[in-house]
């Protein structure tokens, strides 16, 4: 799992919820899925904060930038 980008984990975390929303799994097979989606919600938080650090780090000091386009 830790060589997948955010992009392909929160894809395929999407995925799990939709499987797990369908209500046609047995019990093990609902815990199953949702163990993965915890695992996957993890990771996809580990790339999110990574991004934060880099987006800090590159910054002089340290804010970080308001990307919000003006009203």
């Amino acid at each position: 799992m830790h060589d997948l980008t955010f992009e392909e984990a929160l894809l395929q975390l999407e995925e799990t919820v939709a499987q797990l929303e369908s209500g046609n799994l047995t019990l093990e097979a609902s815990l199953s899925l949702f163990e993965r989606g915890q695992r996957l919600a993890a990771h996809c938080g580990q790339l999110l904060d990574k991004a934060q650090l880099r987006i800090e780090q590159l910054t002089e000091d340290g804010e970080i930038i308001d990307l919000t386009p003006p009203a």
